[in-house]
Formats: C-alpha cells, sequence, structure tokens
C-alpha cells in the first residue's frame, strides 16, 4: 500500500502544478484540493492519517460536486458531447465537466483515506491500565 499511495500523492501533486499553468480565478481553489488530496496521500503511505483533514477534505469535495451537477446533469442530457477535443475549453460545459470529473477522482481518493484510517484505528489493540 505504501508505493500505491506515494504514486497516488505524486499524481495529485503534479495536478495540483499543472493547475498553477492555469489563467483562471479558481486556481487557488484547485492547488489546494489537489495538493491537499497530495499530501493526505503522502502521509496515507506512512500510516500518518489526520481524520479531520480528510473530513474537511470531502466536505469540501462533497459541496462542489453537489454546486456543479447540474452542469453535469446538463452535460448528459446533451448527449455527453467529447470533453477531450482539443485542450483548451472551446464552450464552458467542457470545463465544468472535468472540474466535476476532477472532484469525483478526489472523492474515490478521500473515501479510500477514510475507510483504510477506520480500519487502521479498528485493528489497532485497545489501551489498557
Amino acid at each position: 500500500m505504501k508505493i500505491f499511495n506515494l504514486i497516488l500523492a505524486l499524481i495529485f501533486l503534479l495536478f495540483a502544478a499543472v493547475q498553477l499553468n492555469d489563467a483562471q480565478d479558481d486556481v487557488v481553489f484547485w492547488v489546494c484540493v489537489y495538493g491537499g488530496v497530495g499530501i493526505i496521500s503522502l502521509f496515507g503511505a506512512f500510516e500518518k492519517y489526520h481524520v479531520l483533514t480528510i473530513v474537511l477534505g470531502l466536505a469540501v469535495v462533497v459541496f462542489e460536486l453537489f454546486r456543479k451537477f447540474p452542469t453535469f446533469a446538463k452535460w448528459i442530457g446533451d448527449g455527453m458531447p467529447s470533453i477531450v477535443e482539443e485542450m483548451q475549453a472551446s464552450t464552458p460545459h467542457v470545463e465544468l465537466v472535468r472540474e466535476y470529473l476532477g472532484l469525483g477522482i478526489c472523492f474515490v481518493v478521500l473515501v479510500y483515506h477514510y475507510i483504510r484510517f477506520y480500519k487502521m484505528r479498528k485493528s489497532e489493540p485497545a489501551f489498557e491500565e
């Protein structure tokens, strides 16, 4: 699991670094989200979790998923036009759908870390005096 978590950390920290080149006004948000998931994954590689950080990350991601869901649903209703034909987001739905999918990936990874934390906590021996 250590290698898997290190790979996750590297991927998400690279995602955060790529966001620095983005000219939009939400660069800080995406660097924090991707960087946060990367750092949680890095600490997870060494089995050092801070559950409040994971829960805060989940809260932010879930809030944004709900906020962006109408655009995602509209994209599905429109027949899911391609979002990968070009790197530049030529239409608004392209950028919003890509963001939604990125949030979905963050959600899955944060849930994985929360479950892993919970299993680690349950397997710890009970404290006895």
